[in-house]
């Protein structure tokens, strides 16, 4: 009986699905890739293609800063991919002193401003208080 019972506990074991972690994965291959490193004046560029249609790019440039001895990177870049539904995904970015900035159709934006609320805001512009005057004249 212990025999039937440990060649079926290892029957099962042996056609147990893999674990999730034993899952084989595609690899995607790079089909193109330039990279010419960083330069002496701290200046780089890279681009590259996968196998999947993704593409991406990069410049980084090093800019004088506000004070002689600063220096500030300057990155632009882009990257894009298809969706699952088969849409086209574009993002073009930049990204200095003032940050993170990019820009694409796909990422969110804020609704626009209830025109109740745009009135409002035009009359406070056009109507400042007397501490806004202070401020202004000190």
């Amino acid at each position: 009986m212990k025999l039937v019972i440990f060649t079926s506990v290892i029957l099962a074991v042996s056609c147990a699905p893999p674990a999730a972690n034993e899952v084989e994965k595609e690899v995607i291959p790079i089909v193109r890739l330039e990279n010419e490193g960083v330069n002496a004046d701290g200046s780089y560029s890279w681009n590259y293609e996968t196998g999947n249609n993704i593409i991406a790019h990069e410049q980084g440039t090093v800019k004088k800063g506000e004070k002689p001895d600063e220096a500030e990177l300057e990155v632009v870049g882009g990257y894009e991919y298809t969706n699952d539904d088969g849409t086209k995904v574009q993002i073009s970015y930049i990204a200095n002193k003032d940050g993170f900035q990019p820009q694409g159709d796909i990422l969110p934006t804020p609704p626009p401003i209830p025109p109740a609320i745009a009135r409002l805001l035009e009359y406070l512009k056009s109507h400042p208080s007397e501490e806004d005057e202070q401020q202004k004249n000190a």
